[in-house]
């Protein structure tokens, strides 16, 4: 099994091209903090490396499992944890005043990827506590944070997230779990929750579950819904963890990956009801989980890049090490040159081009988007802080299913590198496959977030927002054909597919007008084109401005050998809804 390396040239590569030096300073970051660095990015690649990265192959095998009610983690998470919590990787970015570094969110984010590359399914619970963190900061009480954000910031406590209903998924609406004020001032919560993730483990002394349910006389749909604080344990006088809740862990999940980390069933109130404290007003639920949402979705594209890097990485090491067939060019058909390294023929060099490139573009393309929620936090002006809000909103959907849905690619492609020892479980890299698959199922499947770019985020603003997006992946296809080296022939292609995007944009942007059900279909082929695009134009600007070769053989493979589908996708883009109501077509798939 390959041992995961963390990519620091390229992280620090990537990080100085979405400018970490104005970001620290915005953020406030003093300069001598901001020397600590790199000092900081490498202790954190060494703690990945060697403290959590061992753990992805004992969880796999191992997986969390269900003893007289309680989750149990494999061996050394308890330890692991720990380590993590007492180093404060999880308070980067955190808040000051509630115990956090103040570290802009990129530099968070860089730490995150590297724990999710050594270990997924461990990465998972600080994850989703960073995204309570993130929800109270904005949408609890003075008084409420005070008393739980301390506890979650230092990751002493943990947070989950809970939506889904055996009856209630991508349609939040349907939710039934109800709360009902106590005479106390408190709430009682009874109801269902499935899919929690870490919704019970051993690795803290207390879990906050964010609860979405329905107060007496609620109105139907998504606006009758509020959030709850729910503790596992009530704190007692002192502060410190202290009755059970009134919380069941029916089961956990047997998944087809990320084994460590429990999906929970919880059952809130058999014995009469869950203590738990409302956050915000009655009724403003769904905008407030939607704040811990948007957070995970970066984040769980951030999954997508990560186990892919991790999936490359073994891809390489295999095609480096393994030696069989004579080069295709050698002229040598009787066996008098020697078998080589499997890296030097065409088509496995081709596929892990195509990983290694993916991977590049999806690296840009999420530290660029978290650092414009940094400039959306931080930005001195308000127009500013605006503009950058807008592009958050725009990019979310597609950095969380364009890298989720290469990741699935990418660690497939892992596997064929391998050849039939890619099949078999003890090489590792059929793991990878089998983690990667649920990232572009939850946190709002993939085909929900195309309709949410092309329904919700590319008309913002009457289309303005799209249209500078434009604007500016055309002014890095410029620069490039400037360059007058690589990037001429690199630019040119890219210039082909902005302009393919373009017309795409415009083609929508004139359906949600007068057919939405076209609009609907061309959705997801339309994100497939606005991810490879935008891409392939950050990481081009990031080859010609870093000079580094390596991200300059990367950034020319992608331009030369995965731009050209913009075409074709512009191609089904076009096509519009009319195959799908085809009659001779729905009556055979009915049969």
């Amino acid at each position: 099994m390959t041992r995961y390396a963390v990519p620091l040239a390229r992280i620090r590569a990537t990080l100085d091209h979405v400018g970490l030096a104005d970001l620290l300073g915005l953020a406030g970051v003093s300069p001598s903090d901001a020397g600590a660095l790199d000092d900081v990015l490498a202790e954190a690649a060494r703690f990945a490396e060697q403290v959590i990265a061992p753990l992805n192959r004992v969880g796999d095998v191992q997986g969390a499992r269900l003893e007289d009610g309680r989750v149990r983690m494999p061996e050394g998470f308890a330890e692991a944890y720990r380590s993590y919590v007492d180093a404060g990787w999880g308070a980067l970015d955190a808040p000051v005043e509630h115990g956090g570094g103040g570290w802009p969110a990129v530099v968070a984010l860089a730490v995150q990827e590297m724990v999710t590359s050594a270990d997924l399914a461990f990465s998972l619970c600080p994850m989703l506590t960073h995204g309570a963190v993130d929800l109270l900061t904005h949408h609890a009480s003075p008084d409420q944070q005070a008393r739980w954000l301390p506890a979650l910031v230092s990751g002493e406590w943990t947070g989950t997230m809970n939506l889904t209903e055996p009856d209630a998924g991508s349609d939040l609406g349907a939710v039934r779990t109800t709360a009902e004020r106590a005479d106390d001032g408190t709430w009682r919560v009874r109801g269902t929750k499935i899919f929690i993730t870490y919704g019970d483990h051993d690795l803290a002394d207390n879990i906050v579950h964010l609860v979405l349910a329905r107060t007496p006389g609620s109105p139907p749909g998504t606006r009758g819904l509020s959030l709850f604080l729910v503790p596992a344990r009530l704190p007692g006088p002192d502060g410190r963890p202290g009755e059970p809740n009134d919380i069941t862990v029916v089961s956990i999940e047997h998944k087809l990956g990320i084994h460590a980390s429990p999906t929970c069933v919880l059952s809130y109130g058999d014995a009469g009801g869950a203590v738990a404290e409302l956050v915000g007003a009655e009724h403003s639920g769904i905008a407030a989980m939607f704040t811990m949402m948007n957070n995970a979705r970066l984040l769980v594209g951030l999954e997508g890049l990560a186990v892919a890097e991790r999936a490359a990485q073994a891809a390489e090491e295999y095609a480096r090490v393994r030696r069989q067939g004579r080069r295709i060019d050698s002229g040598s058909r009787d066996g008098d040159e020697g078998p080589v390294p499997i890296e030097e023929h065409a088509d496995v060099r081709r596929m892990l081009l195509t990983m290694r490139s993916q991977i590049d573009a999806m690296r840009t393309l999420l530290y660029s988007t978290v650092a414009s929620v940094d400039r959306s936090r931080h930005a001195g002006d308000d127009a500013e802080r605006r503009r950058h809000e807008a592009r958050v909103a725009l990019l979310t959907p597609v950095a969380k299913a364009w890298c989720t849905d290469l990741a699935s690619e990418i660690t497939s492609l892992a596997v064929q590198v391998h050849g039939g020892l890619g099949y078999i479980e003890e090489t590792g890299v059929a793991q990878h496959l089998r983690d990667a698959r649920i990232t572009s199922i939850y946190e709002g499947t993939n085909g929900i977030q195309a309709v949410d770019l092309v329904f919700r985020k590319i008309g913002m603003d009457g289309g303005t927002m799209v249209r500078d997006h434009l604007a500016e992946l055309a002014a890095v296809a410029a620069r490039l054909q400037a360059d007058g080296g690589w990037g001429t022939t690199a630019g040119e292609r890219l210039d082909g597919a902005v302009a393919a995007l373009r017309e795409a944009t415009d083609h929508l942007l004139e359906r949600l007008a007068d057919n939405r059900r076209a609009a609907a279909a061309a959705a997801t082929p339309y994100l497939r084109l606005f991810g490879l695009v935008t891409g392939g134009a950050l990481l081009g600007d990031l080859a010609l401005r870093t000079g580094d070769p390596e991200l300059v053989h990367s950034a020319r493979f992608f331009a030369a050998h995965l731009l050209p589908a913009a075409g074709g996708l512009r191609a089904t883009v076009l096509a519009g809804d009319e195959a799908l109501d085809d009659g001779e077509l729905v009556q055979t798939l009915r049969r």
